[in-house]
């Protein structure tokens, strides 16, 4: 990004030593003693200004450049260099030179000193040095990333021979701060005649960039990236920079449309407006910068019916054009295929549509073409081209359009080809064999398509390079020899819903590379075979889902991370596992006996387990009691087994813990209140058990944040307790089918989000994992607000506030001894589809309450269901089956009533 204001840099002349190079000159006594008072208030934790210390001629100190004439000092380069890299999973930085403490003032006292590298160091929260203001004389400051904070000192517009300005504060992945200097951009910045380079990027700076006229005649390089200057894009950028070459304005909250002047930027190779609200069409004179190298437009919401003309073809110059993430629609112009030097061709997540233009086959030097998410139709490209099907191509991204039909065997022909990405179309057909023809291939995903067919080792013959290979969601059948040998390593493969069975695929054992393994619903008949568990040491995710695996499992490997073995036919006890595992899912099969050896190890490692899925099987014995060694554990579903017992106390460990699902199990005993400890839960469902007591207080007053409480089918007596309107999130109460008695809470309208009314864009998804596995929580979503009371003993009227839960979708209270009235309310709550008041002792007219409740709703579809309502009683015990049709009744048929 910043390559073209670096050569910039490079280019102007900042090489300030002169003189006769065979005399040997001295550093001034005095420069030197400044320096080392300098020094004196910084802290050198890595010791890299050790030279200061040992050798006596300052212009040998790291860092210091001196005059080889007159001995004074010229450049204070203290610029922070480092190496990073990741090491075990986790980035690691290691400074050479990471200053931090003090800027002396005595600074000021190198008069002849211009050139002053500050960047990258460590001064956090030091305000910026006032001293580098008062020396006019530098032409080169660099502070970038350099912690400094407060305001860019007005001083600095004194500073007339200043011809570099480098404020750039971009954040590393280590404790330093961010410059953040939070003032508007000072007028005198755009006063220094003399600056060439100037970049303010990512500083904080709030407000519009100064309008007037601008005397920047030298300028070549500005970048003011990754601000909050929230206006419109002011002319006087446009207008009075004509020596511009390289322009970033990426992410600075700019809005509105481009400006109507048009610009005399004739030298401009470099411009960035990503990342804005610009919301116009493409102005026309964008296509008259005949240097542009780099236009990138992208993630905007630029618009327009034909929003590229073919006047785009006058950038003859440009080799990276970037208008993703707009609202562009339409078709691509043929002119596109001048752009003969264009390497980086990306238009993904667009409007744009009809059939690929053939010019683009003329585009040789074509390096990455993402297409991805637009409207296109028709054949995917043809070889009608000077290039034969652009065969310079290194990254091919069509994934999520339109395209239909097969995939061409001309595919062969893209010989420089790395990438291929064409998920998420509607191709048909067969993969082609040429694509075995494209040896620099090292990514392919074509997942959730049409495709079918057979695939052979003919497919992947050159594929050497060959290390991710996505092709999930397709129909297709992999036949290979038995003792196939593929010619790549892959790191990822996934090939959901193939069919690779019976037996399990032994070209596997081939590859030694794996981490992510993918070969659900496939068809495999077969038991796992043992060197599969020893395939790789860096595996993180397996799922074998949905197949008719058989045989027992008795350890679950170290390395392995997320692991799915649901719904296949694998039985015995539960297997011992490591405490490297993330996610396990052993749902929906045939495993029997207790859990406590799977939890109850012994293993006093930390165990990393998230989401513990058993659900469905055949677990009996009691929940062990050693949850104190899980403390990680997100998601725990136990449901639909034969569980006995209480809820152990150790359970109380889990304050990660967001999901618990016990339901259908024989659990007996109160709620055990060490749940209380688990505030962070968002759903209980302790169903179809034989819990006693009372429900707890505990739960309106510690599990704030709960949107699911299903309690059912149990043996719970008592009240509801008024402290669980306390839990305003609450979408979901399921009390039924209890022995609860008393009156229904009249504080239920304090749980706010059953009061709002549903939005269909919000739902609710949470757990982890990947490769479509991801545990969610019943999949219930949060525009389901729903309170079933029913076949419990409660007793008094139905209070008037219910009628404030605006939100409510579904309300069940039949099966009590409420009595009174329906509230007149009742109308109001125009959310509710399913209403059940059976078996209640409601009085009153129950028809002219159910017509109020259909009035308010202004309901008239489902005409059909005249006959049949008509055909109800007038009997309070049908009063179900009437509310059933409530939604779809006309109003006129009950005026009667």
């Amino acid at each position: 990004m910043f390559l073209i204001g670096f050569l910039t840099i490079a280019a102007i002349d900042f090489s300030f030593c002169n003189g006769n190079h065979d005399v040997v000159v001295m550093c001034r006594e005095s420069e030197k003693q400044t320096l080392l008072q300098f020094k004196k208030d910084l802290e050198d934790p890595t010791n890299g200004l050790s030279s200061w210390e040992v050798k006596d001629d300052c212009c040998k100190w790291k860092g210091v450049v001196c005059d080889n004439f007159t001995g004074h000092v010229l450049e204070l380069n203290l610029r922070n260099s480092y190496t990073d890299g990741i090491v075990d999973g986790v980035y690691q930085r290691y400074d050479k030179l990471s200053l931090n403490g003090k800027i002396n003032p005595c600074l000021q006292k190198l008069k002849h000193l211009k050139y002053l590298d500050l960047s990258e160091n460590n001064f956090t929260n030091i305000p910026f040095p006032p001293v580098i203001a008062s020396m006019t004389q530098l032409q080169y400051i660099n502070l970038s990333n350099a912690g400094f904070v407060g305001t860019i000192p007005y001083q600095l517009g004194n500073l007339s021979s200043l011809r570099s300005l480098s404020l750039r504060c971009t954040q590393l992945a280590t404790d330093l701060s961010w410059n953040n200097f939070c003032s508007p951009i000072p007028g005198w910045v755009f006063s220094l005649g003399s600056l060439v380079y100037l970049d303010l990027s990512s500083c904080n700076l709030i407000g519009p960039i100064p309008k007037g006229s601008w005397n920047l005649t030298s300028l070549e390089t500005l970048d003011v990236s990754y601000n909050d200057l929230n206006s419109s894009l002011p002319n006087s950028l446009f207008s009075t920079t004509n020596s511009l070459v390289y322009l970033s304005l990426e992410q600075c909250g700019f809005q509105g449309p481009f400006p109507t002047i048009v610009p005399n930027m004739t030298n401009l190779s470099h411009l960035d407006l990503s990342c804005n609200s610009l919301n116009s069409t493409i102005p026309s004179w964008l296509y008259s910068f005949s240097r542009l190298e780099v236009l990138n437009l992208g993630s905007n919401r630029l618009e327009g019916r034909l929003p590229i003309p073919n006047s785009i073809g006058n950038l003859a110059s440009l080799y990276s054009l970037d208008l993703s993430y707009n609202g562009l629609e339409g078709r691509l112009p043929n002119s596109i295929g001048n752009l003969a030097s264009l390497e980086i061709l990306e238009l993904s997540y667009n409007g744009l549509e009809e059939s690929l233009p053939r010019s683009l086959g003329n585009l040789c030097n074509l390096r990455h073409i993402g297409l991805s998410h637009n409207k296109f139709s028709g054949e995917l490209f043809t070889s009608s081209s000077k290039c034969i099907a652009i065969h310079a191509l290194e990254d091919m991204f069509l994934n999520g359009n339109k395209l239909s039909g097969p995939i061409p065997e001309t595919l062969g022909r893209l010989t420089s080809l790395n990438t291929l990405s064409l998920e998420d179309n509607q191709l048909n057909g067969t993969l082609p064999q040429s694509l075995g023809h494209l040896s620099k291939l090292s990514g392919v995903d074509v997942s959730n398509n049409l495709l079918e067919g057979t695939v052979s080792e003919v497919h992947f013959t050159n594929l050497a390079n060959l290390w991710k290979f996505h092709a999930s969601g397709n129909w297709l059948t992999l036949k290979v020899s038995p003792d196939w040998i593929p010619p790549f390593q892959l790191l990822a493969v996934e090939l959901r819903s193939w069919h690779l069975g019976p037996k399990f695929p032994i070209w596997l054992q081939s590859q030694k590379q794996l981490q992510l393994i993918d070969l659900s619903c496939t068809g495999i008949s077969d038991r796992i075979p043992t060197w599969f568990w020893n395939l790789s040491s860096s595996t993180t995710h397996l799922n074998l889902s949905h197949n008719q695996l058989y045989g027992e499992i008795s350890y679950i490997p170290y390395d392995l991370g997320r692991v799915f073995l649901s719904s296949n036919n694998l039985n015995g006890t539960l297997p011992r596992l490591s405490s490297n595992l993330i996610q396990l899912d052993l749902s929906k099969k045939l495993f029997s006996g207790e859990i406590s050896h799977l939890l109850c190890n012994g293993n006093k490692e930390e165990n990393l387990l998230l989401i513990l899925v058993l659900k469905e099987n055949f677990l009996s014995g009691e929940i062990p009691d050693c949850w104190m060694a899980w403390t990680s554990m997100r998601v725990i579903d136990m449901g639909n087994n034969n569980l006995t017992g209480n809820i152990p106390s150790s359970m109380g460990h889990l304050g990660s813990l967001q999901s618990l699902h016990l339901r259908n199990n024989h659990l007996s005993g109160e709620i055990s209140s060490s749940l209380q400890n688990c505030n962070n839960l968002v759903m209980v469902d302790l169903s179809e058990n034989e819990f006693i007591g009372s429900i707890p207080t505990w739960m309106g007053e510690r599990l704030l944040h709960l949107i699911v409480l299903i309690l059912r089918s149990n043996k719970l007596d008592g009240m509801i307790p008024l402290e669980l309107c306390r839990i305003s999130s609450l979408k979901i109460l399921d009390l039924s089918n209890n022995n609860l008695s008393g009156a229904m809470p009249w504080c239920i309208n304090n749980i706010t989000a059953m009061a709002m009314k549903p939005n269909s864009s919000d739902f609710m998804h949470r757990g982890g994992g990947g490769g479509g596995s991801n545990y969610q929580y019943d999949k219930i979503l949060t525009l389901v607000a729903s309170v079933d009371l029913s076949n419990n003993n409660l007793s008094g009227n139905i209070p008037e506030e219910l009628t404030g839960l605006l939100g409510l979708l579904s309300l069940n209270l039949s099966g009590n001894h409420l009595i009174g009235v329906i509230p007149k309310k009742m109308g109001d709550m125009v959310s509710l589809e399913s209403l059940d008041l059976s078996k209640t002792k409601f009085v009153g007219n129950v028809w002219t309450r159910l017509y109020v409740y259909v009035q308010d709703r202004k309901v008239s579809e489902f005409q059909e269901l005249k006959q049949d309502r008509m055909s109800v009683a007038e009997d309070e015990t049908k009063f179900t089956e009437l509310a059933r049709f409530a939604p779809y009744m006309v109003d006129t048929d009950y005026k009667k009533a």
